[in-house]
């Protein structure tokens, strides 16, 4: 339960608190994670990142970057964002949630339903940190801690990629949340959230350059889902698999008509 509520002024005040109060303490973004049950942290003290001024869209020599408290609803409504980005954004149903929720929080959050990890994970996007510091999304999903994040990096934000979720309604549970990008002639991205404990590139399956029904089956081959109310084993291993073909065939289309 939080106790204290401290709104440092400057980034370097935020780490302060954070190095006083060390794990009784949790970074307090848009409030979305927080004020939820299911995600609630067992903390006493909540530092809010408000007033560091961290909310931004920005481009940097073809780079997109991104403030990580931009709130997800201003990130969608910015033009000239990833198609995929933007339909990404979309999979959060609810506007209010859109409104209050940050970039940011979203990754810092590192829930295992997460519909917007996967296009970041194919958009190959980078975080850097406020002591400086910079490391792949791919890689801070697998490190304990919580750094702060002051802003996500995406270098090759216009490669073709797409991204689609799966579940039985727009509100319900997501069954598997899919993103494909290709960054390169012969190259791919391959990302999926709902088939392990954390949102995961499939890099085993990349690197055999397959398609149609060779990547479904790989892909279904490459996963260990758990089944449970979204549905079986089987059928989440079959519907990753077409999905993500049906994805890669997207982006392919998508490259011959930019060339």
């Amino acid at each position: 339960m939080i106790e204290q509520f401290f709104k440092p002024d400057s980034v370097e005040q935020a780490l302060e608190l954070k190095s006083r109060y060390q794990d009784d303490a949790v970074w307090f973004a848009g409030g979305s994670k927080i004020n939820a049950t299911p995600t609630q942290p067992d903390k006493q003290i909540a530092i809010s990142l408000q007033n560091l001024e961290l909310e931004w869209v920005d481009w940097d020599n073809g780079s997109l970057r991104i403030g990580a408290m931009t709130r997800l609803q201003t990130l969608r409504d910015t033009h000239y964002i990833p198609d995929a980005l933007h339909d990404a954004l979309g999979f959060v149903y609810s506007r209010h949630l859109r409104n209050q929720s940050t970039l940011g929080g979203e990754i810092a959050a590192r829930q295992e339903e997460s519909v917007l990890l996967p296009v970041l994970l194919a958009l190959d996007a980078h975080l850097i940190f406020a002591d400086g510091k910079s490391l792949s999304l791919e890689n801070y999903l697998t490190q304990p801690g919580s750094p702060l994040i002051t802003e996500i990096v995406i270098n090759n934000p216009f490669c073709a990629c797409a991204t689609r979720r799966i579940s039985r309604s727009q509100a319900g549970l997501t069954v598997v949340t899919a993103a494909v990008a290709i960054p390169e002639q012969d190259e791919i991205r391959i990302a999926l959230d709902g088939v392990a404990d954390r949102p995961v590139r499939l890099r085993d399956v990349e690197s055999q350059r397959l398609e149609g029904r060779a990547l479904e089956q790989a892909v279904a081959a490459a996963i260990f889902p758990q089944q449970d109310l979204r549905g079986s084993v089987a059928y989440k291993r079959y519907i990753a698999g077409v999905v993500v073909a049906d994805l890669y065939t997207d982006c392919q289309q998508t490259g011959e008509k930019v060339v």
